[in-house]
C-alpha cells in the first residue's frame, strides 16, 4: 500500500512537473507572439480601419471593414478599396489567419471573444473624446504595428495643423445646437464637443447635462437661440427617425441661423481627419456676420464628405 502511494507520488509529482514546464512554453510563446511585429493585420471597426491605414506599413493590413468604403461613414473610402473587407463575422476573421485584429471597443463583442477563444491576439480601442485621445490611439496603434516612428510623424502634422487653424473672436462663443435623428445630440465628453469647442463655437448640449449622447427635446433647441445648427443629413432611408429633422420649428431656427452645417465622416471618428471639419466650421463662424439666406437643403448639400 505504501509502496503504491509512493508510486502515485512520483508519478503526481512527474505531471506537475510536465504541465508547469509547458505552461512556462506556452507563456514564453505567447510573449513571443505579442512582442512579434504582425505582418496580417485585420481591422473590423471603422475608426481602427482608419488608425491602421494611416500607420501600416506595406502589405502588412490585410482587411478592413465594410464601411471603410463607405463616405458617409469613413475619412479615407478611397483608400480602403486597396483591402479586402470584412463584416466582423468570427468565422470569416479566422479563416483571414491574421497575426492580429483591432476593434473598437463598443460592439463585435461576440467576435471578439469567439477569437480570442480560437487564440487570435485582438486588441480593442476607445472612442477618442478629446484631441489627446486621438494622440493616444495613434500612438498605440504605432505601438501594436511596430510603426512608432510613423506614428509620431503623424502627430507631428496633426500638432502642426491644429496650430495653424486661426479661431478669430472677440471673446464670446457663438452658440451651437448640435441635432441628429431621433434628437439626439453631442454633449461634453465627445469628439463632436471638442470640433465645436476648437473652432471657438460653444456647443450648448454641455449647458443641458448632456455627457457623450443624449437626446434634446427640439423645444429645449428652440429656447436656447443658437446661432448655429449643426445637424445630420436625412439621406439614408426614409425612417421616422429623421422626421425631427424636417420639423417646421427647426426649419424656422434654420432661417434665423442660415445654411445648417452638416456632420459627415470625418466627425465620426478620432483621426487627423477631424482638423478638416474644424476648418470648415471656422468658415461658417466667419459667415455669421454675414446676411442669412433662408435654408433650403439643395442636392448639393447633400453630397456625402
Amino acid at each position: 500500500m505504501v509502496s503504491r502511494l509512493r508510486q502515485f507520488g512520483s508519478l503526481l509529482a512527474l505531471f506537475l512537473a510536465v504541465g508547469f514546464v509547458s505552461a512556462a512554453i506556452v507563456t514564453v510563446a505567447g510573449t513571443a507572439r505579442a512582442d512579434a511585429v504582425p505582418q496580417r493585420v485585420v481591422s473590423m471597426n471603422v475608426c481602427t480601419d482608419q488608425l491602421a491605414m494611416l500607420l501600416a506599413g506595406e502589405g502588412q493590413l490585410h482587411s478592413v471593414s465594410f464601411l471603410a468604403t463607405d463616405p458617409s461613414a469613413s475619412a479615407m473610402p478611397i483608400r480602403a478599396e486597396a483591402f479586402p473587407p470584412n463584416r466582423a463575422r468570427a468565422e470569416e476573421i479566422y479563416l483571414m489567419k491574421p497575426d492580429l485584429v483591432v476593434t473598437g471597443s463598443f460592439g463585435n463583442r461576440d467576435t471578439v471573444q469567439m477569437l480570442r477563444r480560437l487564440g487570435i491576439r485582438v486588441e480593442t480601442f476607445p472612442l477618442a473624446n478629446s484631441f489627446d485621445d486621438i494622440r493616444m490611439n495613434l500612438r498605440r496603434m504605432g505601438a501594436l504595428l511596430g510603426r512608432e516612428a510613423r506614428a509620431e510623424r503623424v502627430i507631428a502634422v496633426f500638432d502642426r495643423d491644429l496650430a495653424g487653424l486661426r479661431v478669430d473672436g472677440d471673446g464670446v462663443a457663438p452658440k451651437a445646437a448640435l441635432y441628429y435623428a431621433n434628437k439626439y445630440t453631442s454633449g461634453h465628453h465627445s469628439m463632436a464637443d471638442t470640433i465645436v469647442e476648437a473652432a471657438g463655437l460653444h456647443n450648448i448640449g454641455g449647458d443641458f447635462g448632456i455627457r457623450g449622447m443624449g437626446q434634446l427635446p427640439l423645444e429645449a433647441l428652440i429656447m436656447a437661440a443658437p446661432d448655429m445648427l449643426i445637424r445630420s443629413r436625412d439621406y439614408r432611408a426614409p425612417a421616422l427617425a429623421f422626421e425631427v429633422l424636417d420639423h417646421p420649428s427647426l426649419r424656422k431656427v434654420t432661417d434665423e441661423t442660415g445654411e445648417p452645417v452638416f456632420v459627415g465622416a470625418r466627425w465620426n471618428c478620432g483621426t487627423p481627419a477631424v482638423l478638416v471639419a474644424v476648418e470648415r466650421l471656422i468658415e461658417a463662424k466667419l459667415r455669421l456676420g454675414s446676411p442669412r439666406a433662408p435654408y433650403r437643403e439643395t442636392a448639393s448639400l447633400r453630397r456625402r464628405d
